[in-house]
């Protein structure tokens, strides 16, 4: 036979306890700790990131410079698009409170309503955040990596980055990219780039009004320092590839642990967000087929969106750290 504790009903998940702790249910209290633990491992990843951009300060890449397109345009527009995407996050956090409000009043249209509209949120900001890595990953202008491993630019009179195929000299290039098939079996090597380091080269040495710009940062004027003719010849004497885009090796930007930081935090908070779509999905269809309507409460609808507030409230920290600071 149970014994029913005071303050306690039978058929509770509590059982022996006394109160529910806060006065909440068996399933929001996991939710929480979930939350918490998942807290902390993003706090890890991104007081690593902070450590790694404090020790390279004087070369860390300068955001304005790395996000600054629109899709369906070519005038550079920093921060915008990321700030698109960050609004429509919150956003989405909005209808979200929205949906668990209309479900204490056991207003059914109201949720579906509000689910739907949090869900397409979420998928306008994945997507959003899909175009960015294929941008990222893909490159823009170019850049050269010199032996020592460090990145350089090339800007105008202007100090505006220019791209290396529009002052590269065109010469023929037979250079074919290495496949499984033309070469060693199950040997395969990344895109080749447009361009080859003699041509970039001659087509500085042609050009006088193109100057290098390397990855250190003026303190004074927190740009990227400039260096004069000379010194440019000096550190092209040393190149060692042109870079075009990022991966976990080299990137175009700067640093390769920008790179790295940039693909792993920003793709675990992708993740997130991809798994907190499919749980809004999975409870929308859930309330329109009238599920929560015959257990007589929206908890289920409470309980994701703590996750979802919880997947917008981590990318106000990533968007600081990576964009804004």
């Amino acid at each position: 036979m149970e014994v029913i504790m005071p303050n306690q009903t039978a058929g509770t998940t509590w059982k022996g306890g006394g109160d529910r702790p806060f006065n909440a249910s068996y399933g929001k209290m996991m939710m929480w700790f979930f939350l918490i633990s998942d807290a902390l491992t993003f706090a890890g990843f991104l007081g690593a990131y902070g450590l790694m951009r404090f020790k390279f300060l004087d070369s860390w890449p300068i955001a304005d410079e790395v996000f600054t397109h629109v899709p369906f345009t070519h005038t550079p527009m920093p921060m915008i698009y990321v700030a698109f995407m960050t609004f429509i996050l919150i956003f989405s956090s909005v209808t979200m409170v929205l949906a668990v409000d209309a479900g204490h009043q056991m207003k059914k249209n109201k949720v579906a309503f509000y689910m739907l509209l949090t869900i397409i949120g979420g998928l306008i900001f994945l997507g959003s955040q899909a175009w960015e890595w294929k941008h990222f990953i893909g490159g823009d202008k170019g850049a050269i990596q010199l032996n020592s491993g460090e990145i350089v630019q090339f800007v105008d009179k202007t100090g505006h980055q220019v791209s290396l195929e529009s002052f590269a000299v065109k010469t023929p290039n037979k250079r074919v990219r290495h496949t499984r098939s033309n070469g060693l079996w199950f040997v395969k090597e990344a895109s080749i780039p447009s361009v080859t380091l003699a041509q970039v080269t001659e087509g500085f040495k042609n050009n006088p009004d193109i100057s290098l710009k390397t990855q250190q940062i003026d303190r004074a004027t927190k740009s990227k320092v400039i260096v004069s003719r000379d010194e440019a010849l000096k550190l092209l004497a040393t190149s060692k590839q042109v870079v075009k885009g990022a991966n976990l090796h080299v990137n175009e930007y700067g640093k390769t642990l920008f790179g790295d930081f940039f693909f792993f935090i920003t793709g675990f908070h992708g993740f997130h967000v991809f798994t907190g779509i499919l749980i809004n999905l999975i409870i929308f269809i859930n309330v329109l087929v009238g599920t929560y309507e015959k257990r007589g409460h929206y908890e289920m609808v409470e309980k994701s969106g703590l996750y979802w507030h919880f997947v917008d409230l981590v990318w106000v920290f990533v968007f600081t750290f990576f964009y804004l600071v």
